[in-house]
C-alpha cells in the first residue's frame, strides 16, 4: 500500500476536480470559504459515527471502521480544495507544520493557559 505525500494528495484532489470541472465550483479563493463550511459538515459526520457506534466499534467493527475512516477522508478532501482554492502547495503546508511543531514543542502550556485563564478574569 502506498503512503501519499501532501503533493499526491494535491495532485489526486486537482485530478478529480478537473474530473468534475462541469458539476463543481472551481478551486478559487472565492470558493475556499464554502470548502471549509462542507469540511464542517464533514467533521459533523465522524462525530455522529463516534456517538452512534462508540469508540469500541470504531476499534473492532470493520464496517464501522471503514466508515469512520471515509468521513475523515472527506474532511481531509475538503481541507485540500479549500488549500487548493487559495494557492497553498505541498511546500508551504510542510514549511508551516514543521515550525509550528517547533513552536509548540518549545512551549509551556500549563503557563499559558493559567495567563489566560487570570486575563478572562
Amino acid at each position: 500500500m502506498d503512503i501519499l505525500s501532501l503533493k499526491d494528495i494535491q495532485n489526486i484532489q486537482k485530478e478529480l476536480q478537473d474530473k468534475h470541472k462541469e458539476k463543481w465550483h472551481a478551486l478559487t479563493p472565492e470558493y475556499g470559504r464554502s470548502c471549509l463550511l462542507w469540511m464542517m459538515e464533514e467533521f459533523g459526520e465522524i462525530v455522529s459515527v463516534i456517538k452512534k457506534c462508540g469508540e469500541n466499534d470504531i476499534m473492532n467493527n470493520a464496517t464501522v471502521r471503514n466508515a469512520f475512516i471515509e468521513e475523515f477522508v472527506d474532511v481531509m478532501m475538503f481541507i485540500n480544495d479549500a488549500l487548493l482554492c487559495y494557492g497553498i502547495s505541498a511546500e508551504e503546508l510542510s514549511s508551516a507544520y514543521i515550525k509550528k511543531y517547533h513552536k509548540n514543542m518549545g512551549r509551556n502550556w500549563d503557563e499559558e493557559h493559567a495567563n489566560y485563564l487570570q486575563e478572562i478574569k
